[in-house]
């Protein structure tokens, strides 16, 4: 019992800085779509890890929106339409090829992850 306790402490505390986790998540944003936005010729020839690094960005958009006080629905769909906007956008940019199925899948596993670990401790805490 003391453990859900602590539990449900941490996660008050967590719900009490909502708008640092919208600022956070804000960066987040802001990171990736510049990231997403360089024309090729300025990037490295190789990028390691590509689709982890599409994974946890869009992870990250999607905790921090849901920490900030979206619901996890809605945090999962708002990282969802902006990994499907940085994709089209990329389109536009020269040297980019952008709409890549393998990134929105990375972009939407990530979300999905981040979204259910906070869905699983909130209702953890709730026991």
């Amino acid at each position: 019992m003391a453990e859900t306790g602590r539990l449900m402490c941490l996660l008050r505390r967590w719900h009490d800085r909502r708008r640092l986790w919208a600022g956070l998540a804000l960066v987040a944003a802001l990171v990736i779509a510049w990231g997403s936005l360089t024309p090729g010729d300025e990037l490295p020839s190789s990028l390691p890890w590509d689709k982890a690094s599409h994974f946890l960005g869009y992870a990250a958009i999607a905790g921090l929106v849901g920490l900030a006080g979206l619901r996890l629905p809605l945090a999962f769909a708002a990282a969802v339409l902006f990994g499907v906007a940085v994709e089209f956008a990329q389109t536009l940019v020269p040297g980019r090829v952008g709409g890549d199925p393998a990134d929105l899948m990375a972009n939407a596993l990530g979300a999905a992850c981040a979204v259910l670990v906070l869905w699983a401790l909130r209702r953890r805490a709730l026991r």
